[in-house]
């Protein structure tokens, strides 16, 4: 008898339109912070993909027409790399120490190459794609390496066609002996390296920091500088507006191509934030119809209402009833944007596994607070506006 009395225009087309805002808009605000979320995930989750070296930078100071040709200009004092720690966004820093020894490497099996061999070492921590063998004792003439997957693409692609030698995996780079000559004359020392890994991070040959001290102590070239010339720091995030003026006044260099995800990181926020806002007006919208519709609905029962309060119905009763009615369909579109934005994560999650990334299967914890949050707010909104309009009248 209540339904039929208080609930005369239930099916109007209102109704639908202001349900249909709410789930759209609902649905926009969790996908953007899903999308947040995830891309955050990506670069400092704990599934943590280092292949996407965001926030690994290899910094050096920038070679000019002042300082070419002077000694020690471009290496790194400690007072520069104790100001880089106190830098804006800079988490760590480590230091990239060089070979001050001569090396000269030759390739066995039928790829006749031999070439001079520049070698440098970093702390572990800074090594993505760490092998299990990586160590190297004096006395060992078996020597770890990692090389940049650069230069395995560049003999595959460019020297490779253009010697006619043979293209190479990575399982038979790891096949191939390679013979170190190790410093000058008498003291010269030959080691049998092998290749047991590839870096997307760092470009260049490395070798166990164990490796490197030993060679700089036995056949280093007297008088070179052991300052480091070059750096490696984990940036929070490298976009940061105070973090590129600060490697500008410094007159620091850094492959502009390492800052890549970093600048798709500020546009995926730009994008997300946008998003965000059209969807809290739409959610706006919705409300604010839906409530005008639930008024409405009220108002036009005005007669209907009197007539129960005269016969003994209490305003919270008649609330309770109204709320009961209207509450649901909130609660369902809220369960549908919910459904989508599930969907969404699990899809998303399979794309980027085919990529050799890693994302949760389901929603991070800041979608699930989106949720609660906007969803606490419409039934708030809501069951005020009906006890309101119930008490008017």
């Amino acid at each position: 008898m209540l339904k039929k009395l208080l609930m005369r225009t239930q099916h109007s087309s209102r109704l639908w339109a202001a349900l249909a805002a709410l789930c759209i808009g609902t649905t926009l605000l969790l996908l953007s912070v899903m999308i947040w979320w995830n891309f955050s995930e990506l670069l400092y989750g704990k599934n943590q993909n280092d292949t996407l070296g965001s926030t690994f930078l290899v910094i050096g100071k920038r070679v000019t027409e002042h300082n070419m040709g002077v000694a020690n200009a471009t290496v790194f004092q400690q007072a520069d790399i104790d100001s880089l720690r106190s830098a804006p966004q800079v988490q760590e820093v480590g230091v990239i120490t060089s070979n001050h020894f001569p090396v000269y490497a030759m390739m066995g099996g039928n790829l006749p190459l031999a070439t001079d061999l520049p070698l440098e070492c970093v702390p572990d921590k800074f090594i993505d794609n760490m092998p299990e063998d990586w160590q190297w004792q004096p006395g060992n003439r078996s020597l770890p390496i990692i090389v940049s997957s650069q230069f395995l693409d560049i003999y595959n692609y460019v020297f490779a066609p253009s010697q006619g030698l043979p293209q190479l995996s990575e399982t038979s780079v790891k096949m191939i002996a390679l013979n170190l000559k190790v410093g000058e004359g008498d003291k010269a020392e030959m080691f049998s390296a092998h290749v047991v890994g590839f870096s997307d991070r760092i470009g260049s040959v490395l070798v166990p920091q164990s490796f490197i001290d030993y060679g700089n102590k036995v056949h280093g070239k007297p008088g070179v500088s052991e300052a480091p010339s070059q750096l490696i720091i984990k940036a929070k995030d490298p976009s940061d507006v105070k973090f590129g003026n600060y490697l500008k006044t410094h007159d620091y260099a850094t492959n502009s191509q390492n800052l890549r995800w970093s600048k798709i990181r500020a546009i995926v926020q730009v994008v997300t934030s946008a998003t965000g806002v059209l969807a809290l007006l739409l959610m706006g919208i919705g409300t604010l119809v839906f409530i005008l519709f639930i008024e409405l609905t009220i108002a036009r029962a005005q007669h209907s209402l009197t007539l129960l309060l005269q016969v003994g119905y209490g305003p919270r009763y008649l609330s309770k009833f109204m709320i009961m009615r209207f509450l649901p369909m909130v609660l369902g579109t809220v369960i549908v944007s919910m459904i989508i934005t599930i969907v969404a994560q699990f899809v998303a999650s399979g794309i980027v596994k085919d990529q050799g990334l890693v994302l949760p299967s389901l929603p991070g914890w800041p979608v699930w607070a989106a949720l609660a949050v906007s969803t606490s707010i419409l039934v708030l909104l809501v069951t005020k506006s009906i006890s309101g309009a119930i008490k008017k009248h």
